[in-house]
């Protein structure tokens, strides 16, 4: 059994096992209605812990429809229905849920509660995102990629905006997956220096996107942040927005990606939205199919 915690922890073979994997069992479910069960049920008998201390659309549809995919159930925890970290020690909860269940995803706040959690657990723990990092966004992100334009090895990866936990584990990945990462970005938002050496810093974010065959961004501000958060990351990052005329300045063919939810014509137009680089529908699709690769390889199935 394996725990998935960070892209940077798990084995570059491994990593490229789990993108054959999620193709290969995408390709194998093309045409079926979407609760039809796979032609293997690698998840049998299992039971699946999902645990949101944090709000999810993405994570906890692709989760919870990628189990039952594959002949699993699921027990769907908030924050609310448990007492993890309040009543109960984090320690505490991972051993009791390791007699329930057979695998633990849980999508929370700080990188402490997944460590502790899977210190303590004996069954897979999966990380469903921290406020540090979120590397299941960017296995979908690299099998999109790799779907549309083939291997991501050697190519560049331009990233416009905050430096926050989904760049980090974009990050996380060009050294893994062996590509090239170019942050454009205000230097109050700068990520954070653990990640140094592991990508190039060029302000002016028009100067960043030549060359490049794939541009990303995120949503500028959390749900989490105060009106007056807001209002100055909008000034901050108001001259990085992903434009048409950002993407003019990349290669011809370059792809567009968004982890969504988005902010439409705040980080992105919705002209590069819905434009002819923009494959965000098909990464977030790939959440499916990237988690159900992770979870085997978790599970060794």
């Amino acid at each position: 059994m394996n725990d998935f915690l960070d892209i940077h922890e798990t084995d570059p073979a491994a990593l490229r096992q789990i993108i054959d994997s999620a193709i290969a069992m995408k390709s194998a479910r093309q045409g079926r209605p979407k609760g039809a069960p796979d032609d293997e049920q690698p998840l049998k008998n299992h039971m699946v812990a999902l645990i949101f201390e944090k709000p999810s659309t993405r994570t906890r549809v692709s989760f919870d429809v990628g189990v039952r995919q594959m002949g699993g159930q699921t027990m769907v925890l908030s924050g609310a229905d448990m007492q993890l970290g309040h009543g109960e020690t984090i320690a505490d909860t991972a051993r009791v849920l390791s007699r329930y269940v057979d695998m633990i995803m849980i999508r929370t706040f700080e990188e402490a509660t997944l460590l502790e959690m899977a210190e303590h657990a004996t069954v897979p723990v999966i990380n469903g995102l921290t406020n540090r990092t979120h590397p299941c966004q960017i296995m979908a992100d690299i099998q999109t990629f790799e779907e549309h334009r083939g291997p991501i090895k050697g190519r560049k990866v331009v990233w416009s905006g905050d430096g926050n936990n989904v760049f980090a584990s974009f990050a996380h990945a060009a050294k893994q997956f062996d590509f090239d990462l170019t942050f454009t970005g205000p230097q109050p938002l700068d990520p954070e220096p653990a990640l140094d050496g592991l990508y190039t810093i060029e302000r002016d974010p028009l100067k960043a996107v030549e060359g490049a065959d794939l541009v990303v961004t995120d949503t500028w501000v959390s749900m989490h942040d105060p009106q007056s958060a807001r209002e100055r990351r909008h000034n901050q990052l108001r001259g990085y927005q992903v434009n048409d005329a950002l993407m003019g300045r990349a290669k011809p063919d370059a792809l567009f990606m968004h982890c969504l939810p988005a902010h439409r014509d705040d980080e992105a137009t919705s002209s590069v939205m819905d434009g002819p680089h923009s494959v965000i529908f098909d990464e977030a699709e790939n959440r499916l199919h990237a988690q159900k690769a992770v979870m085997r390889w978790c599970l060794g199935t």
